[in-house]
């Protein structure tokens, strides 16, 4: 005679099934990895690398390569990019700095948008009913690249905030990291400098690199203004 006790097991697990791969779930979950990530930035304290140096038992090639990993991890964990951005300039010199800066930004920003379009998009989208929210979106599913380009050549959008953004949007992969990796490399190198020439701080080189950060911070600021007016006016 068939055991018949057991035969609601299946369909008890397709449900189960179901809900933790709901969307709202998986949106559960990356809040709650982020939240983790963030105790972590807390705990561990990464920004103590630029007074107190890099752990002696890594160096060379070796150390730009563990740099570029943590600084990726980092800015997962919502650390500002650029406080990482000068020590990598304290640590390693402009020269190895921007290789290792430029990496882990790609890198970070993959894992963010990875984490956003896996475990965020399906829950947020039917959420984009606001007006500015569907511009933002329409602008960033339609123009990736070039969007995407703009908001990193010119900083005041959080680089969390844009990964997660563009991960919400119908942006594909290859336009935000190749948007990334070129749009970052100015303002990157210029903290990176910073970085290397801060023990001279009235060095030429020192005063072109923050003339540079205050100039295209100003030009962010009025380039967001200008956005934020010219979607009020639809």
């Amino acid at each position: 005679m068939l055991d018949t006790a057991a035969a609601p097991t299946p369909g008890l697990a397709v449900r189960c099934t179901r809900v933790l791969l709901s969307p709202w779930a998986r949106l559960s979950l990356l809040v709650l990895l982020l939240a983790a990530a963030a105790a972590g930035v807390l705990l561990f304290e990464p920004q103590r690398l630029i007074a107190d140096g890099w752990p002696p038992q890594f160096g060379g090639a070796a150390a730009v390569c563990v740099f570029a990993v943590a600084y990726g991890t980092c800015t997962v964990a919502f650390v500002p990019r650029p406080l990482l951005n000068l020590a990598a300039g304290a640590l390693f010199g402009s020269q190895a700095g921007l290789p290792a800066a430029i990496v882990g930004t790609v890198m970070g920003a993959g894992v963010s948008f990875g984490l956003g379009r896996i475990l965020g998009q399906d829950a947020l989208r039917p959420l984009l009913r606001g007006r500015w929210l569907k511009a933002a979106d329409g602008q960033l599913s339609r123009h990736g690249f070039r969007s995407m380009l703009a908001v990193r050549l010119f900083p005041g959008v959080p680089f969390a905030a844009a990964n997660y953004c563009a991960a919400v949007s119908r942006m594909g992969w290859l336009p935000f990291l190749l948007a990334t990796a070129i749009g970052s490399i100015p303002n990157t190198a210029a903290y990176v400098i910073a970085g290397a020439r801060a023990s001279t701080p009235t060095s030429p080189v020192f005063l072109i690199a923050m003339g540079f950060i205050a100039v295209t911070g100003v030009a962010g600021a009025l380039v967001a203004w200008r956005k934020r007016h010219g979607l009020g006016g639809h």
